[in-house]
């Protein structure tokens, strides 16, 4: 027995030190040819479905590996973020969520997961304006619709992506800034919205540009202004919705890349390397510049930082607009 227990244990330190240089070795080889889902948990042709094609149509190449897009629409966004929270922290399925990621634990008090602590940002990828668009012959400009709906508190509707979105949090920013008292409308994604305004169903939507641009350039769409604090360069004469009279109603809509909380961080850093390189490159900016949108990254230990301190302002936006899942 005394021989045997430390030839024993030196066999099992063995053991472990080539298993810790396989699991090295296997992150190294990663993707090892498996493919890499990324989820996108809102409806294809939303502005966040549309970033996520561009991204993996050269993903794929630069991991030598082949990266679909799958979507999971449902519940603000909280389906697909489960499935990925939930999902093995290998890199093969990671997520490309919006703004709205930030927003759902404010308005969802039981969801199965932390926002925070069970994902690891990878990088933001782009950030897409806002439109704030409208039936073609509904409005003349954004001082017609504040003056309209304010002479008929509660007697208009404005559409969503879903509660607690980045287009219901654009929204609600702006009712907030300029005062104004309608009735929320949440749909199960963009391009749905989209169909109620040009119906006339719906009286106005802060839809992504990348998705309402082609609607806005047929006329079936009227874009009356943009979210963001400074204009497009894609729709230069149209103003941002400060520049139209209503001051504070600025918001920066945004998609970002994430991976469950464990995923090694060699291929965090892999990956987070390999996108930036992509939204930087010359094409890829020359594609988002058509859509309005531009190219958004920084290091994953800033990405978080930025998390935290995003989730903390949305927050604050959800209590004073009351929102919460109908």
């Amino acid at each position: 027995m005394t021989t045997f227990i430390p030839r024993r244990r030196s066999l099992i330190a063995a053991s472990l030190a080539l298993f810790a240089l396989g699991g090295v070795h296997a992150q190294g080889d990663w993707p090892r040819g498996q493919t890499v889902r990324l989820i996108v948990p809102f409806t294809a042709g939303s502005g966040t479905d549309i970033v996520a094609r561009l991204v993996a149509e050269k993903l794929g190449p630069a991991l030598g590996t082949s990266v679909i897009v799958d979507n999971k629409p449902g519940a603000g966004g909280t389906l697909g973020a489960t499935q990925v929270a939930k999902a093995p922290a290998d890199g093969y399925t990671l997520l490309i969520h919006s703004a709205g990621h930030l927003v759902n634990p404010a308005i969802y008090p039981n969801l199965s997961y932390d926002t925070l602590k069970d994902f690891a940002g990878i990088t933001p990828l782009a950030s897409l304006p806002n439109v704030l668009v409208t039936p073609p012959n509904r409005f003349t400009d954004v001082k017609d619709l504040v003056a309209q709906v304010k002479a008929k508190p509660g007697g208009f509707n404005y559409a969503s992506a879903g509660n607690g979105s980045a287009t219901h949090m654009n929204a609600e920013v702006f009712r907030l800034a300029a005062g104004l008292q309608a009735q929320h409308v949440p749909f199960r994604g963009t391009p749905e919205a989209m169909t109620e305004v040009m119906g006339g169903r719906v009286d106005w939507f802060f839809a992504p540009m990348v998705s309402a641009l082609p609607l806005i350039k047929d006329g079936r769409l009227k874009a009356l202004a943009v979210g963001t604090g400074k204009r497009s360069a894609v729709m230069p004469q149209t103003p941002t919705t400060v520049e139209a009279g209503v001051p504070g109603s600025e918001y920066l809509f945004w998609v970002g890349l994430f991976a469950p909380a464990k995923t090694p961080r060699p291929i965090v850093d892999r990956v987070q390397a390999e996108v930036s390189k992509i939204m930087e490159s010359p094409d890829l900016k020359e594609r988002l510049d058509k859509l309005g949108a531009e190219a958004f990254t920084m290091p994953s230990a800033q990405f978080d930082k930025f998390l935290a301190e995003e989730t903390a302002k949305a927050q604050q936006v959800v209590k004073a607009a009351g929102i919460k899942v109908d």
